[in-house]
């Protein structure tokens, strides 16, 4: 065994917002990896559109810099919980990890996930302590709570004793002296260089490779992305693909890559201890082992956590379906829901008895509401159902549902409110304080039922300046039962185009979802009712005109504008008997069972079946 003095891999890990991605910026500009005239835009890493209208982190990325003779290769990671799969493969790959705090929040619960997993893989870490040019930056704090953390989590003797960085990623500046000015982030390049350790390798070992990432180039296919952790790699190379399960199939190298700045750059050969892109294997997964072909040794496969919630998939079923979208028939459905599995890690697909619906689990309502927005803006076609929580089975035989960590910022004033929120929802208290500016910190320990279409209500309540984030915890027994819909739809009683005299009859039930001039079908949802339970309402019905009533008063009418609903809104809106409709262009909330006599009886007997159980028992 030696060691590449020469490389470093490391993987910047954070809470949301913290600020990585901008530090990222700041590293490659002040590597001179662009021109000086290159017009490059903010936060480069994130160059997925759903990344940028979000402003969050989605897909771990790869990029490299040199400085001073040694290459720095650098994963950006994803700060948001539901994203937690991406940080636990690619922490494989690296041998230490930059740590950014926030200098006024200080560590975070994704902070506590995302440094739990680096610390039990063994890795170093450097605390870097951002945005310290805000006015309310607390340093002292931040460090002494992010070494409380690192003790909390059992971090070794060596492992605590980290170095820390003091940065502001937007004007690209360092120091590791509390207070001064930095003026570029050099201090950082050092630490990084003298702190972390260079890549161990086995130069005279049997190629071994285990494959992190998948990329796709539409001329080059499959691009296999890992870390090469023995042995030697050249293009035309034969080797050897290890699955999960054991199984080798023999494949060829067709082109190497390594990273710099924002580019593959082609390899002639690879040492050990870098982290390369590979293409010529359009089989190989995430988790195989790419090894030498005269004596092939598989590494580890990559463990993640098992997803918690899930939700059904299925071919668009409603009067609409065919309308809007390129791909709508089952099996496009299944082909790219499968795909997904090749890079999503954290992602479970499951068939079911009917070959029109498939159950896709994932590791919260986030992550499965951007595969969901991904298949739309592809063209993609179909119906989802209410996300629900996926239960387990302990070791006495009782049922265990996931609990999730929630942390909780709120002004005093919505303090009551949001208590009484999270009572109903079968919650626990585990802290509450008051910080400095007056607002008021809780920690608790929720249900993950309880939390499904909570987020949307949370910020109502707060007038939008409440936050809230939330972790998962773990398996406890069931909490008991948990009402989350306080209110009915409104359900349109017949196909038609909704008219202005109809849609001002129907406000005084409730909210609408839609405006005049829309098309809608029997059993779509067309708004929320005041109270419990659905109301059939006809919103295509037209005014009959007399010789005393014109049309013309219809201009006369004001409507109360439409609650126009988001992606996510309406995931956490829908019931158990509704479905979301998803199309390129239209989001439609519809019941399950469209007819309304049929609605009815369904509703019957399903209410005469609880009766007779109750009378058996």
């Amino acid at each position: 065994m030696t060691v590449r003095n020469d490389l470093r891999n490391i993987a910047i890990i954070a809470h949301v917002d913290h600020g990585k991605t901008t530090l990222v910026d700041g590293m490659l500009k002040q590597s001179h990896i662009f021109r000086d005239n290159q017009v490059v835009a903010e936060r480069v890493m994130d160059s997925n559109d759903l990344e940028r209208e979000r402003g969050i982190t989605i897909l771990a990325k790869n990029t490299a810099i040199t400085y001073r003779g040694t290459k720095i290769n650098i994963v950006d990671t994803p700060g948001h919980a539901d994203f937690g799969g991406e940080v636990e493969r690619v922490l494989n790959m690296v041998d230490g990890v930059l740590l950014l705090v926030d200098a006024v929040d200080g560590p975070m619960p994704q902070t506590r996930f995302v440094l739990r997993k680096a610390l039990e893989l063994g890795h170093k870490a450097i605390v870097v302590i951002n945005k310290v040019d805000r006015p309310n930056a607390r340093l002292n704090h931040v460090a002494n709570a992010t070494f409380d953390l690192f003790i909390d989590l059992g971090a070794t003797d060596e492992q605590a004793e980290f170095p820390m960085v003091y940065t502001d990623a937007i004007r690209g500046t360092a120091t590791l002296t509390p207070g001064e000015t930095g003026v570029d982030l050099q201090p950082l390049f050092d630490t990084i260089v003298n702190y972390l350790p260079a890549p161990q390798i086995y130069p005279d070992q049997p190629m071994q490779l285990l494959v992190t990432t998948l990329g796709y180039d539409d001329y080059k296919g499959r691009i296999a992305i890992g870390r090469l952790f023995a042995g030697t790699l050249r293009p035309a190379q034969n080797v050897v693909r290890i699955a999960h399960d054991g199984t080798q199939s023999p494949g060829k190298i067709a082109e190497l890559f390594v990273f710099q700045g924002l580019e593959r750059i082609p390899a002639t050969e690879v040492a050990a201890g870098e982290i390369v892109a590979l293409t010529g294997l359009p089989e190989v997964y995430i988790g195989e082992t790419v090894a030498d072909v005269t004596d092939p040794r598989p590494l580890p496969p990559i463990r993640v956590e098992a997803p918690t919630v899930r939700m059904a998939f299925g071919v668009n079923t409603s009067p609409f379906a065919g309308r809007e979208g390129t791909w709508s028939t089952s099996r496009k459905l299944r082909e790219r829901l499968f795909k997904e599995l090749e890079s999503n890690v954290s992602l479970r697909v499951e068939e079911t008895a009917s070959p029109d619906t498939f159950i896709v689990s994932g590791r919260g309502e986030l992550h499965l509401a951007i595969l969901i927005e991904t298949m739309r803006r592809e063209g993609y076609e179909f119906q989802v159902s209410k996300p629900e929580v996926i239960f387990k089975q302990g070791d006495k035989g009782e049922k265990l549902e996931p609990i999730e960590e929630v942390y909780i910022e709120v002004a005093s004033e919505h303090l009551g409110t949001v208590m009484e929120m999270l009572g109903s929802r079968r919650s626990l208290m585990k802290e509450m304080h008051t910080a400095d500016d007056g607002s008021v910190h809780l920690r608790y320990l929720v249900p993950t039922r309880g939390l499904l279409g909570f987020r949307s209500k949370f910020l109502t309540a707060t007038r939008g300046t409440g936050v809230m984030h939330s972790l998962f915890h773990g398996y406890l027994p069931m909490m008991g039962e948990i009402q989350t819909r306080e209110h009915g739809s409104l359900v349109a009683f017949e196909a038609g185009t909704t008219t202005t005299y109809a849609l001002d009859l129907a406000e005084g039930r409730g909210i609408l979802f839609i405006g005049p001039g829309v098309e809608v079908y029997e059993g779509m949802v067309i708004g929320e009712q005041a109270r419990e339970g659905d109301i059939a309402v006809n919103v295509a019905k037209k005014k009959h005109l007399t010789n005393v009533r014109s049309s013309n008063s219809d201009f006369t009418i004001q409507l109360t504008p439409p609650r126009i609903m988001s992606l996510d809104e309406a995931i956490e809106y829908i019931s158990e008997d509704e479905l979301l409709e998803v199309t390129p262009k239209s989001l439609r909330i519809r019941k399950k069972i469209l007819g309304t006599e049929d609605r009815h009886k369904a509703k019957s007997a399903k209410d005469k079946a609880a009766q007779r159980e109750m009378e058996e028992a």
